[in-house]
């Protein structure tokens, strides 16, 4: 994979960061591809502006308005409470959303002339999310290599990791510290390690504290 280019969904965000650094351990050559789509704070368009500039790759951001417009959330308007219920999808789940962000992404591969994406879902902490799901991803891959006849491969790199070995691969990539400091998570649109309120903060914390926690254990061993 050396000699080929593979375009990341980039969000400047904890899992798109590490998938980041992974993809450029294993491709040649690198892009990505950050989506707006009306999120509540404009800082992650930024903050994915600005790791990209800091690692070297390139950044493209798509207008992904429409999907404001088609799918109100917590996440795109400010009068929708982040709230999670028993037996319901949290009120951050955007429909539809990694299914036209990968669509859309296909396509811009395809005429930059890489058959390789690379995404951060995962399905051992993914909220619930449906389309974060490996079912979705290897089904989403075949109906995109046949909408293109186009040889795509989706590489999901944290798939069935959980957020402490999540951690442990950015350690691991020799980019902890950048991912902790320099990468946004936060649904209050906090840096680094965030309001530590949110769900998205909890989730991120309670991973790191695991980890650190398995860190020391090797090391003291």
């Amino acid at each position: 994979m050396k000699q080929e280019k593979a375009v990341v969904v980039f969000s400047g965000g904890q899992d798109s960061t590490t998938c980041l650094f992974w993809t450029l351990k294993h491709f040649g050559e690198v892009e990505t591809l950050t989506f707006d789509y009306g999120q509540r704070h404009k800082l992650e368009i930024e903050c994915a502006a600005r790791i990209a500039r800091e690692l070297g790759v390139k950044n493209t951001v798509l207008d992904m308005s429409l999907l404001n417009q088609l799918a109100p959330n917590a996440l795109t308007r400010g009068d929708i409470e982040i709230e999670e219920k028993e037996g319901e999808l949290p009120s951050t789940f955007v429909e539809g959303r990694n299914l036209l962000f990968l669509s859309f992404a296909g396509v811009y591969a395809k005429v930059a002339g890489s058959r390789h994406l690379v995404t951060g879902v995962c399905e051992t902490d993914f909220s619930g999310y449906p389309d974060c799901r490996d079912a979705f991803v290897k089904s989403l891959n075949v109906t995109l290599n046949l909408s293109m006849d186009y040889p795509f491969v989706i590489h999901t790199p944290l798939m069935w990791l959980n957020k402490a070995e999540t951690w442990k691969l950015s350690d691991e990539l020799g980019a902890f510290d950048f991912v902790r400091t320099k990468t946004l998570t936060c649904y209050n649109g906090i840096v680094g390690d965030g309001c530590g309120e949110c769900p998205a903060c909890k989730l991120r914390s309670a991973g790191l504290q695991n980890y650190l926690l398995e860190r020391e254990g090797a090391d003291a061993r």
